[in-house]
């Protein structure tokens, strides 16, 4: 009766293993942002900026030198210019909303609001 139930846990184990190769592969390739600045977005609104050192399939990450970019208590939409540091950072993947590179990047005006003049 043992071995029956070491075979169904070793059969069960083999589909795992499938899919767990499966779902460890990433859509994204974050190596080549090793050891560069980018800046990050989080569920909630948080953002912050940092140079990129480690990372793994679910998009858990690891920053460096990082500083966080704070909100308007009064809009939590609307950064302000205040910046807190604070430093190596481990980054919870299910709450990365966006990542881009800090180089390349720029601040455009808002397309979509009516400029009134």
């Amino acid at each position: 009766m043992a071995s029956k139930e070491g075979e169904k846990s070793k059969g069960a184990q083999g589909t795992g293993d499938t899919k767990e190769k499966r779902r460890k592969e990433s859509i994204l390739d974050l190596s080549k942002y090793l050891e560069k600045s980018i800046r990050v977005k989080f569920a909630g609104g948080r953002e912050a900026a940092g140079i990129l050192k480690g990372y793994d399939p679910l998009l858990n990450l690891v920053l460096d030198n990082t500083t966080e970019f704070l909100r308007d208590p009064d809009d939590p939409y609307k950064l302000l210019e205040d910046t807190r540091a604070l430093g190596l950072v481990v980054c919870r993947g299910t709450s990365v909303v966006l990542i881009c590179p800090m180089d390349g990047m720029e601040a455009i005006p808002n397309p979509f609001i009516t400029q009134e003049g």
